[in-house]
């Protein structure tokens, strides 16, 4: 069995549109959460989201390229570039064992939208002939991989809110097994539009916060639900041998990954944490390591009332008294919730946070509920030395997805 390592990684988020910005952000306890500037929302009741802000897709992508992509596919590609260039793989020598494994939960909502409302307003005949390979979900990772010239497999791993992570661990599950020597690994959204927040609103998911301050205030008694954040996050992954051979930076080692289903409601988790709680395991296991090895959690915590006191449920459930004893963080205070490409970018901070000896803070958190009584690092990070750590991702449909992280000690 092969050993996988991480060496490249790259974002672009609301908090920066590569990782030296976003990283600075997430130190600094900066927000992106803001008032909506890409639409008029008055009509939906929602007030703020975490965008992308400046974002230059003319940095990688030619006119002709990223004009056939929808918003999603070209963060992708971008956040692809970042993390291929840090990694200085040359996929040319041998491209049909490098996979890209990208997810989008969604796809390219913004051209549907503009496909529908052009249909409507126009007729049938005016819909635009691009408007199918630009709005499947599978594009981002169909971009990715023509961009670079990737020709191993090339998926898009649908699972909600847990797709990125799902993404990452199975190409971890095939690097491991020999299957491919290198993959691209992450997610990519982009769905900050009228349908796309409407949709989410509809549900009563979303914050109707009109302060982007208090917006997201993940495991807070008083939180009201989640924003909607966009952006993608991507790792380059790669088998320890490749790395070693080639003489690459090595940044992480991903050394476990569980996955299941609650198999019990569209939207709500198992009430006592046994899903989620056993993909945490179920990673723990396969990192050969015992729940007392976790050095810090970066939590799902999307500041809805279910998720936050549903997973902490599932912490307790997975690592017994020792969830008292490790401090656990939500980003979403910092860059809202990614969907599908949450645990791309979460996945890019619990590198840095590896690298650097630091746990970013849960942003927004002032009055921890009742139900909610572990440490989750309120409004402030801490310096502290992390060798082990988890990323949780848990999405509509029961969906679980956890990841375990080794810091990269040369051995």
């Amino acid at each position: 069995m092969n050993r996988v390592v991480i060496t490249g990684i790259g974002t672009v988020s609301p908090i920066g549109n590569d990782v030296q910005s976003f990283w600075d952000s997430m130190t600094n306890n900066r927000s992106g959460i803001a008032e909506i500037k890409k639409f008029d929302a008055e009509n939906t009741g929602i007030s703020v989201a975490a965008e992308v802000k400046n974002f230059d897709p003319t940095l990688t992508m030619d006119r002709k390229e990223y004009k056939r992509m929808d918003l999603f596919s070209q963060y992708g590609v971008a956040a692809a570039a970042e993390a291929l260039e840090m990694s200085g793989y040359n996929i040319e020598e041998n491209p049909y064992r490098v996979g890209t494994l990208v997810s989008s939960g969604i796809g390219g909502l913004i051209e549907i939208e503009n496909g529908i409302r052009k249909m409507i307003d126009k007729g049938p005949k005016r819909v635009p002939p691009l408007f199918v390979p630009m709005t499947i979900g599978n594009m981002g990772a169909g971009n990715i991989s023509m961009k670079f010239g990737a020709r191993g497999i090339s998926l898009d791993i649908v699972t909600a809110c847990a797709s990125a992570t799902n993404s990452i661990g199975e190409a971890f599950l095939k690097i491991q097994n020999g299957l491919l020597d290198a993959c691209f690994a992450g997610g990519t959204e982009g769905t900050i539009n009228e349908i796309g927040i409407s949709g989410f609103a509809a549900l009563t998911a979303l914050s109707t916060n009109e302060d982007p301050s208090k917006a997201s205030r993940p495991f807070d008694k008083d939180r009201d639900g989640f924003v909607m954040g966009e952006g993608a996050g991507i790792l380059f992954l790669e088998s320890l041998e490749s790395a070693q051979k080639r003489g690459a930076t090595i940044l992480a080692e991903v050394v476990g990954y569980g996955s299941n289903s609650d198999a019990y409601h569209m939207t709500a988790p198992l009430p006592d944490g046994s899903g989620a709680g056993e993909a945490m395991k179920t990673a723990i296991a396969m990192a050969g390591i015992t729940a007392e090895d976790i050095d810090y959690i970066n939590a799902h915590g999307t500041s809805t009332p279910t998720n936050d006191s549903g997973e902490t449920v599932a912490i307790k459930y997975a690592l017994g008294d020792h969830a008292y004893n490790i401090p656990i963080s939500s980003s979403k205070g910092h860059f809202g919730h990614l969907l599908g490409a949450a645990g791309g970018v979460e996945a890019v901070a619990i590198v840095k946070a590896l690298q650097e000896g630091f746990i970013p803070a849960t942003l927004g958190l002032e009055n921890a509920d009742d139900d909610c009584d572990l440490d989750y690092v309120p409004n402030a990070g801490r310096q502290q030395d992390i060798r082990y750590a988890l990323s949780n991702s848990l999405g509509f449909g029961g969906h679980n997805a956890v990841l375990c992280f080794k810091r990269w000690d040369g051995e």
